[in-house]
């Protein structure tokens, strides 16, 4: 089958049989859900390992056992130690994981198509969290994580858009389910995953993360008949049966504006992983009743309040569209989603400017949690289907894989003002990130009233 015929009208009979045996939505959706909750689940139990461990053990104790650590010290971070050098490491670590979808998305268009590509990410994953037990392989670890999510990625969030025809009111919603199911995963990452690591053995942590995405890899090759058409070319074909008209031109010109405009308004929600972390470590009261609660639990908060205000977000704007028969459009929601990502913000400031002598109370950080959950549930899975939707079907992978540019470009920069966190002060530091998120706010706005109009008019045209 070419890639022309791997159209949402050529999903196998039986999965459109199912159309809408899981809560509406097509049975597919529940496994491609499920299976992405298997690899966020390690993904992130590696995020919220990840700092810690290495300012808390690898750096100050196991440094010399690091293969290539010295060299990359040097040569890469400018001779930076300790914090800032942890910082700049999961900076480069999170962000490329980001830069590599493309790469897969491409290998997947023109090359092996979305199924393979996805099992090999998989299996490198899986990898990748195994090597993870030894110190000596530390960076090779990391490197084959970030080929792993890289060859996963964007090829798992492509297969949701084509299990709806055009014009599906269901795509929306599917996403937030696709997003859901994610936040699941984050809640029970740190749970299980954080405490091994930071309770019985950093290995430990690791190790659990490598078989979450075994099981997951599994899921998926199970569910193959309720999955969308595979688009890698038949034997002898090429993968370019179309070519892109001057209206796919336009929606692709769309997705290069979008990237760097999410890159900035992402920057306050990625540091959660990085230097805040290592502030909720030093500076938040985590004792209670005689007990020290592991500080990756913050992840837990965060991703509870992340689901819970998906979940709300969700009906709320289906409760008002019932009431008034319209809503926001995906610009819309994401300028209303960066207000709140402000005043998440603010609640940081507030928490470092009133700390006095003592360490911080959790009334201000979960405070932050909370608004900073409603601006992620009105931009990060409204986005993602705006990419899906404006993707040109001969690319679809790769334009998802440019998707993820912006998180690429978010990390990079969550990595170098990271660093910046043991010698700036605090308010100030948590003062620039608001700064970032008005700077979204303003071009989210610019978009929807003067870009918009003419760029998307033409993707509903095409």
């Amino acid at each position: 089958m070419t890639v022309a015929e791997a159209t949402p009208e050529h999903i196998d009979e039986a999965a459109a049989k199912a159309d809408t045996a899981f809560i509406g939505h097509p049975k597919g959706l529940g496994y491609l859900s499920l299976v992405e909750g298997c690899e966020r689940f390690s993904y992130y139990s590696m995020q919220t390992l990840l700092v810690l461990y290495m300012v808390n053990y690898l750096l100050p104790e196991r440094f010399d056992a690091v293969a290539g650590l010295g060299w990359l010290q040097e040569n890469r971070y400018g001779g930076a130690e300790g914090q800032p050098l942890a910082s700049a490491i999961y900076g480069d670590y999170s962000s490329l994981v980001y830069l590599t979808p493309i790469l897969g998305g491409l290998l997947a268009d023109k090359w092996l198509g979305r199924r393979a590509t996805l099992v090999a990410g998989g299996a490198v994953m899986a990898l990748g969290h195994f090597l993870m037990a030894f110190e000596s392989t530390f960076l090779l670890a990391l490197i084959t994580l970030i080929v792993g999510v890289g060859l996963f990625k964007g090829n798992i969030a492509s297969q949701v858009g084509e299990l709806y025809k055009d014009g599906d009111l269901r795509r929306a919603m599917a996403f937030q389910i696709f997003y859901i199911a994610i936040n699941v995963s984050v809640i029970a990452a740190p749970l299980v995953s954080g405490t091994l690591g930071e309770k019985v053995g950093w290995h430990w942590g690791f190790g659990c993360a490598g078989v979450v995405m075994v099981a997951g890899l599994l899921v998926y090759l199970a569910a193959g008949r309720w999955l969308p058409q595979d688009n890698r070319p038949a034997k002898g074909e090429k993968a370019a049966a179309e070519k892109l008209t001057r209206a796919d031109g336009l929606r692709v010109l769309a997705v290069a504006i979008m990237v760097p405009v999410m890159a900035v308004a992402l920057l306050t929600n990625q540091q959660i992983f990085n230097a805040y972390l290592v502030w909720a470590d030093e500076q938040f009261q985590l004792t209670f009743f005689g007990q020290t609660v592991p500080t990756t639990w913050m992840i837990t908060i965060d991703a509870t309040l992340s689901f819970a205000m998906l979940v709300a977000v969700a009906w709320f704007w289906k409760w008002r569209a019932d009431r008034t028969g319209s809503e926001p459009d995906e610009l819309g929601k994401m300028v209303i989603g960066s207000f709140f990502t402000i005043a998440g913000g603010l609640c940081l400031v507030m928490a470092a400017a009133t700390q006095g002598d003592g360490q911080i109370g959790l009334f201000w950080p979960v405070l932050f949690h909370l608004l900073n959950s409603i601006g992620f549930s009105h931009i990060l899975p409204v986005s993602l289907a705006l990419f899906t939707r404006l993707a040109p079907r001969q690319i679809n992978a790769t334009v998802i894989g440019i998707y993820y540019l912006a998180f690429f470009l978010a990390n990079q920069i969550v990595g170098q003002v990271g660093g910046w966190y043991s010698t700036m002060d605090t308010v100030q530091f948590w003062l620039l990130h608001v700064a970032t998120a008005v700077v979204g706010l303003v071009a989210f706005a610019g978009f929807k009233w003067l870009l918009a109009p003419r760029l998307f008019g033409a993707a509903r045209a095409a």
